[in-house]
C-alpha cells in the first residue's frame, strides 16, 4: 500500500498546523486487543457473515518470523487461528462460497471453515496490494499500482476472468452492489474510477484537480455519494499537504465538498445506519464525517486512536470499526543529508506490541 511513512510524517505535521485539536463525539475506542505477533502488515478486513477478522503478516524478517494469515473473533477479538504462508497485503472473504482470498504474489484462495489453503492463482505481471469482494457478481478485485490494473477472479472456483485497465495507481475500491465498481487513484493528482462489472471495463474518470495522494474510498450507496480520503491539497512542496476528505457524486464525478481530515488517509468506510464515513490515518487519528443530507456534509469528530494505526475495516452488523498498529521505540535522527525518498526514520517495533482496536459509540 503504500508510502505511508512520508503520509505519516506529513499528517503529523498537518494534525498541528490544521489546529485539528481531538473534538469531543460519539466515538471512542471501546478495546484494545494486543494480540503480539511480530511481522509486517497492511490491511484488515471483517469478514461480517463469518465473524472472523483477517489480517495476513509477511515474514522474511530476521529472527525466522513466518508468514501467515491470522484470524480473530470479529466480536471478541480472541485469536481463531492462522492460515501458515498465506500472506500478502489484504485479504476478503465470499460469504455464500466460503472462499477466502489474499492480495499475495501469487494471489492466495482459501477455506474460511476449515482455514486452509486450496490453491494459489498466477497475478502475472500484476503486484497485488488492495482488494475487494463484490456480492453482485461473487467475484474477487486485486488492484495492482505498477501494471495499474485490477485483477478479476471469480470467487466460486478462483478462475482468473481478466484484468481491467484503471488507468491510474489504484489504492481502495467499492462496490453499489448494482454492478458499478468504483476505485480511487493514490496518484499526485486523484481520481476515481468508475467500472461497469458486467463489462469489465472503465466507463468513466472523475480528476480530483489540486487533490491527490488518495488512499482511502467509500460509498453512500443510497444516494450515491462518494468519500475519497486523500492525502494532499494544494502543490506540495511549496504549499504544506493539507489531508482532505473529497466528496462527489459516483453518478457525474462532480465535487460537492471538500472537508479536512486529521491525518494523511490509508482507508475509509461508510456506515449506511448512521449515514457517516470515517477515515483512518498514520498519525494515530479517525476522523467521522456526518452526511446531514446527500448536498450537506460535516466533520463530526477528530477521535485519538493509536500511532500508526492507518487502515480500517468496519463491521456493519455491529456498527464497530477496527484498526490496528504496534508500538515503537525512539525513532533514530534522521541521516546528515536528509531524509531521502520521502522516508522518515521510525523506531524499531516494539516485540509483541501489535494491537488491534475496536471503535464505538
Amino acid at each position: 500500500m503504500r508510502q505511508f511513512c512520508l503520509v505519516l510524517a506529513v499528517a503529523i505535521v498537518t494534525f498541528g498546523a490544521l489546529g485539528l485539536a481531538q473534538q469531543s463525539g460519539p466515538y471512542k475506542v471501546l478495546q484494545r486487543a494486543k494480540v503480539g505477533g511480530e511481522g509486517g502488515w497492511d490491511y484488515i478486513y471483517a469478514d461480517v457473515a463469518g465473524r472472523r477478522l483477517y489480517i495476513p503478516r509477511r515474514g522474511g524478517q530476521a529472527g525466522g518470523v513466518p508468514t501467515r494469515l491470522t484470524i480473530f473473533n470479529l466480536d471478541t477479538l480472541e485469536p481463531a487461528g492462522e492460515i501458515a504462508g498465506v500472506g500478502g497485503n489484504g485479504a476478503a472473504v465470499d460469504p455464500k462460497s466460503g472462499h477466502g482470498f489474499t492480495s499475495s504474489k501469487p494471489i492466495s484462495m482459501f477455506d474460511t471453515k476449515t482455514m486452509t489453503l486450496i490453491k494459489t492463482i498466477d497475478a502475472g505481471a500484476a503486484q497485488p496490494d488492495g482488494i475487494y469482494f463484490d456480492p453482485f457478481n461473487q467475484r474477487v478485485y486485486v488492484f495492482s499500482h505498477p501494471t495499474k490494473d485490477a485483477t478479476v477472479i471469480d470467487a466460486k472456483d478462483g478462475t482468473v476472468l481478466g484484468t481491467i485497465d484503471l488507468g491510474g495507481v489504484p489504492e481502495q475500491g467499492v462496490g453499489d452492489g448494482k454492478g458499478m465498481l468504483y476505485v480511487v487513484m493514490q496518484d499526485a493528482q486523484g481520481s476515481v474510477t468508475a467500472v461497469d462489472v458486467k463489462t469489465m471495463k472503465a466507463v468513466a474518470h472523475y480528476p480530483f484537480g489540486d487533490k491527490g495522494r488518495c488512499n482511502g474510498l467509500a460509498l453512500d450507496a443510497k444516494n450515491d455519494v462518494l468519500f475519497a480520503a486523500c492525502g494532499n491539497s494544494g502543490n506540495p512542496p511549496a504549499q504544506p499537504a493539507q489531508p482532505m476528505m473529497v466528496i462527489l457524486s459516483a453518478k457525474d464525478g462532480k465535487v460537492l465538498t471538500s472537508l479536512p481530515l486529521a491525518g494523511g488517509s490509508d482507508g475509509a468506510a461508510f456506515n449506511p445506519s448512521t449515514m457517516e464515513a470515517y477515515s483512518t490515518h498514520g498519525n494515530g487519528t479517525l476522523t467521522v464525517i456526518k452526511e446531514k443530507s446527500p448536498t450537506s456534509f460535516e466533520v463530526e469528530q477528530n477521535l485519538e486512536t493509536m500511532n500508526g494505526a492507518r487502515t480500517i475495516t468496519f463491521d456493519s452488523k455491529a456498527n464497530h470499526i477496527f484498526t490496528m498498529s504496534q508500538e515503537r521505540g525512539p525513532a533514530p535522527p534522521p541521516p546528515p543529508d536528509g531524509v531521502r525518498g520521502g522516508r522518515a526514520p521510525q523506531g524499531a517495533p516494539v516485540p509483541g506490541s501489535f494491537t488491534i482496536l475496536m471503535i464505538g459509540k
